[in-house]
């Protein structure tokens, strides 16, 4: 275990108006790290950033560690392929060049895993949104990346759902994929949490374990936040 992926300085401009930063953050390889903030203080740009979908406009983003078996996204609102369900898992995989037999048992595996394995043939755009999303989650992991990146992926959920979807991530933190994962819920980032990051007007306001949430936080803004204040 160690230092996993360490940014340094980084800054987010754009039309001239700062969003986040300036940034010193280091994540570590193990635990699901919880990103949280109020509306605005820069989760989902801090995301995009690690993952490397997000232009800096200063500093540096540094992988520590070769991440062999790649890295994912899971965005808020879940993008599906106009494809049935069982299509839209196997995409990934016809992609990596995997052969047929190898993809139909992991899809078989993962239609089940997400409770959608009757659905098989259903085009993917007919799902209700929590369908979307454990879709979504299970296309992702599918291909067993080292990390996976998730934002907001319980919002407007029901609690059936989000336990689902929380049940999928705790096994698949536990199998050794690293988790950095925003969210608005404190009951679930208590729930998850090996580390926490608490955003606050675009900057990492503060770090630590999951002890932050429980008693440790170290500054007023994150004590305000967690008795549901609101902070700016």
């Amino acid at each position: 275990m160690g230092d996993l992926l360490r940014l340094r300085d980084v800054v987010v401009q754009k039309r001239g108006r700062r969003v986040i930063g300036p940034i010193d953050l280091t994540l570590l390889d193990h635990g699901p790290t919880m990103v949280i903030g109020p509306n605005g203080s820069g989760k989902t740009s801090l995301l995009r950033v690690a993952y490397g979908i997000e232009r800096l406009t200063s500093g540096t983003v540094d992988w520590m560690q070769d991440t062999p078996m790649g890295r994912a996204f899971v965005f808020q609102s879940p993008t599906v392929l106009r494809r049935s369900v069982a299509d839209n898992l196997a995409y990934p995989l016809q992609i990596l060049g995997w052969d047929k037999a190898a993809i139909n048992d992991a899809v078989d595996d993962w239609l089940v895993k997400i409770g959608l394995e009757k659905q098989a043939k259903t085009p993917a755009t007919r799902l209700s949104g929590g369908e979307r999303q454990k879709l979504a989650i299970a296309r992702a992991l599918i291909r067993a990346p080292q990390v996976l990146f998730l934002d907001e992926p319980c919002a407007n959920l029901d609690g059936h759902t989000t336990r689902e979807i929380e049940a999928i991530l705790t096994a698949t933190a536990q199998a050794g994929t690293k988790l950095v994962m925003a969210t608005h819920g404190m009951g679930q980032a208590r729930r998850l949490a090996t580390h926490t990051v608490f955003m606050l007007d675009g900057q990492v306001h503060e770090s630590g374990g999951a002890d932050m949430l429980n008693g440790a936080a170290q500054t007023p803004q994150l004590t305000a936040f967690l008795q549901g204040d609101i902070v700016t």
